[in-house]
């Protein structure tokens, strides 16, 4: 099998952070779902094929509900890539969820109200992709294995509640937050996690906690402007040991084949309408997505 391309998709902080450091060719892409959030960097990077993008595009310039979710994951499938690392600043509603530490997370609770959240939604196809675990297995694990020489904790699982924004919680809805069992929230993994199991690629989700959420009252002590250094500093070291773990994890990954998963079949058995029903001009239109399960 043939080394994976690996996609890095960043968030808040780590967007930027690897806009200057990764060199390499930038494609300009156009896709059924319109242009992605800014030029996509194909690079070698510790011994591994990319293509990165920045989420929030040069600048952020993206608000969460306006990221263009299905060109951004559309436009990676279409340059090959197999295996999509991404990152993503959040508010931690546990206490041993520390700002600056990364957590590897598991599930999500999905409260986005704004977003088209499939490729498919069109009529003549039905596509019902299976999400129990909305981030790869393996390449969690991949991610988890290479978190020993990282110097911050790396927590293996947790559950990400998405909410649309772009303001914040309310204190009574960050306590129901934690009544549901979330361990994180933030604006940004959804649909992006469930837009890549529908392009039949592994994905894994690093967070990046960069406070605690508002049922956690603020140190009183510290002003607004306090506090807001105090985040951007957070963000900034959390940016750093997220950079380092995807180094350490892509060198881990050069030169070996990608391990066994069910993402790259995701749609094996989600295409629920009957071959025949489905018009040349729907394979068509969604190309890369479609296009082996419809070979003659």
């Amino acid at each position: 099998m043939a080394e994976p391309i690996i996609g890095i998709i960043g968030g808040t902080g780590l967007g930027q952070t690897l806009l200057g450091e990764v060199r390499g060719d930038s494609h300009d892409a156009a896709t059924p779902f319109g242009k992605p959030s800014g030029p996509i960097i194909r690079a070698t990077w510790e011994g591994v094929e990319i293509a990165f993008l920045a989420r929030h595009g040069d600048g952020h310039v993206f608000c969460p509900s306006a990221v263009p979710y299905r060109a951004n994951i559309y436009a990676l499938k279409a340059l090959g890539v197999t295996h999509v690392i991404a990152s993503g600043a959040t508010g931690s509603l546990r206490e041993e969820l520390r700002p600056r530490d990364l957590v590897l997370v598991d599930q999500i609770i999905d409260k986005t109200t704004r977003r088209p959240t499939t490729f498919f939604d069109e009529p003549g196809l039905a596509v019902h992709a299976e999400f129990a675990e909305p981030f790869c297995p393996s390449l969690r694990r991949a991610l988890l294995a290479s978190a020993d020489g990282i110097e911050t904790t790396v927590h293996d699982g947790g559950t990400y509640v998405c909410m649309e924004g772009p303001a914040f919680s309310t204190i009574a809805e960050s306590r129901m937050h934690r009544s549901w069992g979330g361990d994180l929230i933030g604006m940004t993994c959804m649909p992006e996690a469930k837009l890549a199991r529908e392009a039949e690629m592994c994905y894994a989700l690093v967070a990046l906690p960069t406070d605690y959420d508002c049922w956690r009252p603020h140190d009183p002590s510290k002003d607004k402007q306090a506090l807001l250094a105090e985040i951007i500093g957070n963000v900034e070291a959390a940016t750093t040991n997220c950079v380092a773990l995807i180094k350490a994890t892509l060198r881990s990954m050069a030169g070996e084949s990608p391990a066994t998963c069910s993402c790259g079949d995701a749609l094996a058995l989600g295409i629920w309408t009957n071959r025949d029903h489905v018009s040349p001009a729907t394979v068509e239109r969604y190309g890369v997505l479609l296009a082996r399960h419809f070979q003659q």
